[in-house]
């Protein structure tokens, strides 16, 4: 069937097309009122059909050049291990090379707001951590970025357990028993932690807090700082991550008493949890997640976690990870937001409760 209108528009559009001034002003002379509407509405509907093939066709296509992936934390951190190794598996899965770029510093929170900053197409991710993209918001009054709107989320990748541990001459032997002590001696005791704000800081007062007692808190720089504390017994427990502990446990110069994670970990199947010695409130690991900026296309979104999850469920990956401690988790974008609004609302009474701020 003909359609006597649509035909004589063709000239017109191969004009435009072929920029002919005089064609082009033939085409917008006046011609009857019908011609001219039913002219504009088939070049309207072209326009809006080419405009949605062309978007259609831009995200099939992605990703068409190289992506990189923010560390927020040093090279050779567990952050940066984790970038590294979603780097060439996701690389592999794409059809891209990834590479991976550190930008530390303030906690994280100069890598992550890069991210934040970056354009939303699918070309630049990040990993990062609890404080930078949930607790920060709680410990800081202003941010650069705000954590709730300022992400689009992909996948928590892994999870680490940390271990509550206590020096070795306490006479403490498990969870039950440094309950009844911190109850017996209110303020007696002193845990370390690597900073305020921190993990370590956190958890240990929500100990205190679900145990109805008073610790004194002693921030160091690090891990390994926090270590050498507990061995020279300057002060009594931390919990600190697994990674950093489980050496000096294996020799014999730190007692381990738990895991903080929900579940018994599979990493450390022997250690039990606090929940189980009586912490039932109790519950935090030391999750890195993998994001982009808020804002990326759904079908990219869909894509980086199909690369991301089939990277992580590679057994050879769950090993490099285990090696340090690193739990594989590979959850799906709604479930990260779930784990970030569960995780805000554990953390907030006791950052409320116990004034922490890094203002």
């Amino acid at each position: 069937m003909h359609h006597p209108t649509f035909e004589r528009s063709l000239p017109c559009l191969a004009a435009g097309a072929a920029s002919s001034q005089q064609t082009a002003a033939r085409c917008l002379r006046p011609a009857g009122q019908g011609r001219s509407r039913a002219l504009l509405r088939t070049l309207s509907q072209a326009l809006v059909l080419s405009l949605g093939l062309a978007a259609g066709s831009a995200h099939a296509a992605w990703p068409e050049q190289p992506l990189r992936i923010v560390a927020p934390f040093a090279p050779a951190s567990t952050p940066d291990t984790v970038a590294r190794v979603l780097a060439e598996g996701m690389g592999e899965r794409l059809g891209q090379t990834v590479i991976v770029e550190n930008r530390q510093g303030a906690g994280g929170m100069i890598g992550t707001d890069a991210v934040a900053r970056a354009k939303p197409d699918g070309y630049t991710l990040g990993v990062s951590v609890v404080g930078p993209l949930a607790n920060n918001k709680l410990l800081y009054k202003q941010m650069p970025y705000d954590p709730d709107t300022a992400f689009s989320y992909i996948t928590v990748a892994v999870n680490q357990p940390s271990i509550l541990v206590a020096r070795n001459d306490l006479p403490i032997k498990d969870v039950a028993e440094l309950i009844q002590a911190l109850k017996a001696k209110p303020d007696q005791f002193n845990y370390a932690s690597i900073g305020n704000g921190s993990l370590s800081h956190l958890t240990m007062e929500l100990i205190a807090q679900e145990s109805g007692s008073k610790m004194v808190h002693v921030p160091y720089a690090g891990s390994s700082q926090a270590v050498l504390a507990l061995m020279a017994g300057e002060v009594d427990v931390a919990a600190l991550p697994a990674a950093a502990v489980l050496p000096q446990v294996q020799a014999g110069k730190l007692r381990a008493l738990a895991v903080t994670t929900g579940e018994r970990s599979s990493l450390l199947p022997e250690l039990p949890t606090l929940k189980e010695g009586g912490l039932d409130g109790v519950e935090a690991g030391a999750w890195i997640a993998l994001v982009g900026p808020a804002g990326l296309p759904g079908e990219v979104i869909e894509k980086l976690h199909e690369a991301a999850v089939q990277t992580l469920a590679d057994p050879k990956v769950a090993k490099t990870l285990g090696q340090q401690y690193m739990e594989v988790v590979g959850n799906t974008p709604a479930e990260f937001q779930d784990y970030v609004q569960e995780e805000l609302a554990r953390w907030t009474p006791v950052i409320r409760d116990n004034r922490i701020s890094l203002d």
